[in-house]
């Protein structure tokens, strides 16, 4: 059976469900190239504001998912928890979240994503280290798994290529903040090795920086991504994060880099290292550990004896990266030149804005505007006043790296309202704000 894509797109607009049929050929149209950018894009579109009941989220999920192979991870006799993050500014994460977990005995197949908007992506962070391959084929994902307990990787050509295509796309047409299409993507990704993975942990991110605003949406979005774990045996669970500032200190790609390896060395910013450690306890819990005070222990214990720095050299160096960056962060790539913005006055800081900054770097250039933008991996945007820190008028708010003097202008222009004060101690919101189980 054969439909026409305006059909299509016409009755999405009108806020009609699509069957099964029409849904699985959309998808397997765009993967082999008989539907154009330019009629996925409305289409996309119109899901963005009609949205997807669960019977049409659950078709388009399967259609995706069955668009390529599934990885077969048996042979691994680990438990198997992978992790996922919807998306913030400064969110490094799984950085070093994966090698900790790794270190501790859990294989970690971690299937991630480029950047999308405003918001970093784990690949291009990794991608910043030379040499390192976030192509991998599924014979030698498994492998790969079996030997050292962990990957880090993106979607090949044969692992749900739908999915990295369709995620291109959101990403240059503003399609992005959708409930049925985040939960489908990432979804999709994860379930790749569903009759082999024993749990899956989400970290939804909540405020200003994250597609999801507010914590209603932020919560419906949990549960959606649950619930279809839950349809496919998979056990999940979802943290609800605050995202109204950057995590850390660090914003780009290589810088956001080398503040994982600090903290891979016991130290880094104390926002990054505690919600690492909750994601960790959560990791281990699902992969059986008794409680979670016994779970922070060990993830404390992999830090402390080194175990997880070098779980994230050998990972590093099984995919064709140079692990010499963890000693000589010379080796990664950053920009030469550098433009400190200052505070205009004296105070507490109040705000600041994570998707105001995350937008100043994506003008910097360590995101995209368009789909197949090349990331410069070199520039970056380090902050040094973050909300409930006091300054005085002339101190260092933020230090930008910059090879384009262009590109500098553009992104001042965004970041230097990234600031608000006030003449009294300001309280930092939580980090974990809900959680769906």
């Amino acid at each position: 059976m054969t439909f026409t894509m305006q059909e299509l797109i016409s009755a999405k607009r009108e806020g009609k469900a699509l069957t099964q049929e029409q849904l699985f050929w959309i998808v397997d149209s765009y993967t082999e190239d008989a539907i154009p950018d330019y009629q996925m894009a409305p289409f996309l579109m119109a899901v963005l504001f009609q949205g997807m009941d669960d019977a049409e989220l659950g078709c388009w999920t399967d259609a995706m998912l069955s668009s390529g192979e599934l990885l077969d991870l048996s042979s691994s006799p680990l438990p198997k928890v992978d992790k996922h993050s919807t998306g913030g500014v400064g969110d490094k994460i799984s950085l070093p979240l994966a090698p900790m977990v790794a270190a501790c005995g859990v294989a970690v197949p971690m299937m991630s994503g480029h950047g999308l908007g405003h918001t970093g992506g784990t690949l291009d962070k990794l991608e910043s280290i030379p040499g390192f391959r976030t192509q991998i084929g599924i014979d030698e994902f498994a492998r790969q798994l079996d030997a050292i307990g962990i990957v880090l990787a993106g979607q090949s050509e044969s692992l749900v290529p739908a999915d990295r295509r369709i995620y291109a796309l959101r990403d240059a047409t503003g399609t992005v903040p959708s409930v049925p299409l985040i939960a489908s993507s990432i979804m999709s990704k994860k379930l790749v090795a569903k009759d082999d993975l024993d749990g899956l942990v989400l970290d939804v991110k909540v405020g200003s920086g994250a597609f999801m605003k507010n914590i209603d949406d932020a919560r419906v979005l949990a549960e959606t991504m649950v619930s279809i774990g839950r349809s496919y045996g998979t056990s999940v669970v979802a943290l609800l994060t605050a995202m109204d500032q950057p995590l850390g200190a660090e914003v780009g790609n290589a810088n956001e880099v080398e503040e994982s390896i600090a903290i891979l060395r016991g130290e880094g910013p104390a926002d990054v290292v505690e919600l690492t450690m909750i994601l960790g306890e959560e990791m281990l819990l699902a992969a059986g550990s008794d409680d979670r005070e016994a779970a922070r222990a060990t993830l404390e214990d992999a830090i402390a004896s080194g175990a997880a720095l070098e779980k994230f050299a050998e990972v590093i160096a099984a995919q064709g990266g140079d692990p010499a960056i963890l000693e000589d962060g010379a080796l990664l790539p950053a920009a030469r030149d550098t433009q400190v913005v200052t505070s205009l006055r004296e105070g507490t800081v109040s705000r600041c804005d994570a998707l105001t900054v995350g937008r100043a770097a994506v003008r910097l250039g360590a995101g995209r505007t368009e789909k197949g933008d090349e990331v410069d991996h070199g520039v970056g945007i380090t902050l040094h006043a973050k909300v409930g820190d006091a300054v005085t008028a002339g101190a260092p708010l933020a230090t930008v790296r910059y090879r384009s003097r262009h590109r500098l202008e553009a992104c001042l222009a965004v970041l230097e309202t990234a600031w608000d004060y006030a003449d009294d101690s300001q309280p930092t919101r939580p980090l974990i704000l809900g959680e769906v189980r």
